[in-house]
């Protein structure tokens, strides 16, 4: 079985994703272009060897249909031979898309491909796939009546699960800020020409955030109804302790090891295992707990053999109860920031963390790396590379 690398990994700034964002009127095509240009270019690789390229987009409707990864690659200018195809899985989309990269390169099926993300939020907001629609279907309602809750709720029901108050949430959040406002992170961003300048750096980071500012936000998600069905929820999940709506894009270069050395290209990590797994799709949330119990397994590791840990801030209370059940070590776990600071552009968020992990990892001479993630409907993916 060949082993699978991974050559390179970039992504764009994070730009708000609303009206006035940094990235707002760029298209979503153009996103994707920008990284899968700056592979190429960076790597000095002949875009005609690339055997496919699988990019994570989660509403795959309006500007974001029709196939992101193969109109990004053909607006960058590449020969028109070279195929893609678009993973939904969704937040784990782009970790979805990287997996089964990896996982064709060491079966044999790959030598060179690409795998990536986007996500313009401002342009295709949350939910536009589904307006007006029922994804359900009476079967589903049957089995899970009276109903299935939205994601910040389910945020609600972890926090209760596992004992996390409102102030500890917040205090992880302004820590998030803080640990990214500290890290410089301009060797894996690629900046994007838009109408109103080049943008370079992340917009989303707000380096004053304490937990006393925070502690002012209302609550986003408290409903009377909700309250009476479940009792046990105090309210805690804000704006400002939850992941921010973001525009971005992401990739990564992953090829057969041998290939590389043919290329003349240094590996920076090799993939060690995968794992997906679904679980309570109520809770929703806490998926990241049963995928890192397997993939650990499955890479023969002990969580105090990982340098380095990643567990997606789609709300402060995820990676608060990861760590709580499993004992992480709150030093290694999202050392320079997560969604909370750097934003969360749902398809590309799998391989902006995997972007942004490698560079910390190669920073601070981690060994191994996991990263995990929450997806709705209760799923997660995990991953576990070496740095090389």
């Amino acid at each position: 079985m060949a082993h699978a690398v991974i050559v390179d990994a970039v992504r764009t700034p994070m730009g708000r994703g609303k009206a006035g964002g940094a990235l707002a009127e760029v298209h979503p095509t153009d996103l994707m272009a920008a990284v899968l240009t700056a592979l190429v270019q960076r790597n000095r690789l002949d875009p005609g060897s690339v055997e496919d390229i699988v990019i994570g987009c989660v509403s795959q409707v309006g500007e974001q249909s029709m196939n992101p990864g193969r109109l990004g690659w053909l607006a960058a200018g590449y020969p028109d031979h070279v195929p893609s195809t678009t993973i939904q899985r969704m937040c784990g989309s782009s970790q979805q898309a990287v997996h089964f990269a990896a996982q064709g390169v060491m079966a044999g099926a790959y030598d060179i491909v690409i795998a990536g993300g986007v996500e313009s939020m401002s342009r295709v907001p949350m939910g536009s796939s589904r307006i007006g629609k029922d994804p359900y279907g009476e079967s589903f309602q049957a089995r899970y009546l009276p109903g299935l809750v939205n994601q910040g709720v389910s945020a609600e029901l972890v926090a209760a699960k596992w004992g996390l108050g409102r102030a500890e949430m917040d205090a992880y959040a302004a820590q998030s800020h803080q640990r990214a406002a500290a890290t410089d992170f301009s060797a894996e961003i690629i900046p994007v020409a838009t109408p109103g300048g080049l943008v370079a750096k992340d917009e989303t980071i707000r380096p004053q955030t304490t937990p006393e500012t925070l502690a002012g936000l209302r609550p986003a998600f408290e409903h009377a109804e909700i309250q009476a069905r479940f009792p046990q929820i105090n309210w805690g999940v804000t704006a400002g302790n939850s992941s921010q709506i973001t525009d971005g894009a992401s990739a990564v270069l992953i090829m057969s090891e041998a290939t590389a050395a043919r290329l003349g290209l240094r590996p920076r990590a090799r993939f060690v295992a995968f794992d997906v797994i679904g679980d309570d799709p109520l809770l929703m949330l806490t998926a990241p707990i049963p995928a890192t119990r397997r993939v650990l397994g499955k890479a023969g590791l002990g969580l105090d053999q990982v340098d380095h840990l990643e567990v997606n801030e789609a709300f402060a209370s995820v990676p608060l109860a990861w760590a709580k059940e499993l004992g992480g070590d709150a030093a290694k776990l999202n050392p320079v920031g997560g969604a909370i600071a750097l934003g969360h552009p749902l398809g590309a968020s799998g391989t902006r963390i995997l972007t942004t992990m490698l560079g910390a990892m190669e920073r601070s001479g981690a060994r191994y790396g996991l990263q995990t993630m929450c997806e709705a409907g209760g799923m997660a993916n995990a991953t576990i590379i070496e740095r090389l």
